[in-house]
């Protein structure tokens, strides 16, 4: 009987980067209030919302930020990361029909706790930043 050392998943490397894009349906914005309770008027009724700092409904930020969150899941680092913080900046808003694009990319991989720091941001399909900020990550160890 042979005993083997449990393999590492790879750690990313400095400059990798990872994204996903997501057109923002109408189902889209009134899932996440449901799931969340922000029932906000800026995101669910388009008369309030036409009379706001926006001139019509957007979706939630933190729907936005959710897309980051799917690319360090499911791309970069990937399954089984763990989310330790994470700071946002909300640039624009997100509108309806927005095709939102969240990217990530590795700026330090810290060896020794397993743990990577990421640039995180989002555009829209005109290429301007909606979100940007940063994350930190727990890279999990393979089983």
């Amino acid at each position: 009987m042979s005993t083997q050392e449990p393999t590492q998943n790879p750690l990313p490397r400095v400059g990798e980067t990872a994204q996903m894009s997501r057109t923002v349906t109408e189902t889209d914005v009134v899932l996440f209030a449901g799931v969340t309770g922000d029932m906000n008027p800026a995101h669910m009724d388009a008369v309030a919302a036409a009379a706001g700092p926006f001139g019509g409904r957007v979706a939630h930020g933190m729907l936005t930020a959710g897309l980051v969150s799917a690319v360090l899941a499911m791309r970069l680092p990937g399954p089984g990361t763990i989310y330790l913080t994470q700071s946002l900046r909300f640039v624009r808003p997100v509108r309806i029909g927005d095709t939102v694009t969240a990217r990530v990319e590795v700026v330090e991989v810290m060896e020794r706790r397993r743990r990577v720091r990421l640039a995180t941001t989002a555009t829209n399909q005109d290429g301007e930043t909606v979100l940007d900020g940063e994350a930190v990550v727990m890279v999990p160890a393979a089983g």
